[in-house]
């Protein structure tokens, strides 16, 4: 199991797309690029969203990448997933963190909060994540964020995930300000070769140095 101290790189997110085939496909090339995958599917029902977890998190521990579930705990904990990710209408971290445990990964969106980031910090939270940086095809009505908050958030000394619109093209002035991941959906998965931007992706971080969290840091968990 990754400890949160390993977080950084390309964090995957999946499109949505019906067919579970088909998703699998998509996403098996571009794992050996992926520090995480996340599992995001907001038009499936319960149903789907399960077995598309399942298939998704057996292709994932043959990677060795870890496995998160977009907004449900429970299908999080049914498919031996490595974590979850929360939205601000997901549930509370310490209720996530009893039914996955204590190694669980939980992250946790910040939008354009930092108020929210103090106190999900407090809270247990494994991840922040921030966005959306710039318009964004996935979520066309986000939040609007700024490098800034990445700089602010340094302090609470957890990996800081970008997200929102985000490419190869666009992302070094996030990675600079502060992001440890960057969150991607179509900046991958609609680009020309999906493969070569995963791989573009994460060679951004292969030149730039990881920030040291102060500390206070606490790895405990991990």
């Amino acid at each position: 199991m990754h400890g949160r101290h390993d977080l950084r790189g390309l964090y995957l997110v999946t499109p949505d797309d019906a067919d579970t085939a088909r998703l699998l496909a998509r996403v098996r090339p571009l794992l050996p690029f992926a520090a995480l995958l996340q599992y995001r599917n907001k038009q499936a029902d319960d149903g789907l969203r399960h077995a598309q977890a399942t298939t998704l998190a057996q292709a994932c521990r043959d990677a060795g990448v870890p496995f998160i579930v977009n907004d449900d705990a429970r299908i999080a904990a049914d498919v031996k997933a490595d974590g979850v990710h929360l939205g601000e209408h997901d549930g509370a971290i310490s209720a996530a963190r009893a039914l996955l445990g204590e190694r669980a990964l939980i992250g946790v969106s910040c939008y354009d909060d930092a108020a929210r980031a103090g106190a999900a910090a407090r809270e247990g939270a494994d991840y922040l994540a921030f966005g959306a940086f710039f318009p964004s095809s996935t979520k066309p009505n986000a939040r609007r964020a700024t490098p800034q908050l990445l700089r602010d958030a340094r302090r609470h000394g957890l990996p800081l995930v970008a997200i929102g619109g985000i490419t190869p093209d666009n992302a070094p002035p996030l990675i600079e300000a502060g992001a440890d991941l960057l969150a991607v959906v179509s900046g991958v998965f609609d680009a020309h070769d999906p493969v070569a931007a995963a791989r573009r992706c994460r060679s951004l971080f292969d030149t730039s140095p990881p920030f040291n969290p102060p500390p206070q840091f606490d790895s405990t968990r991990t």
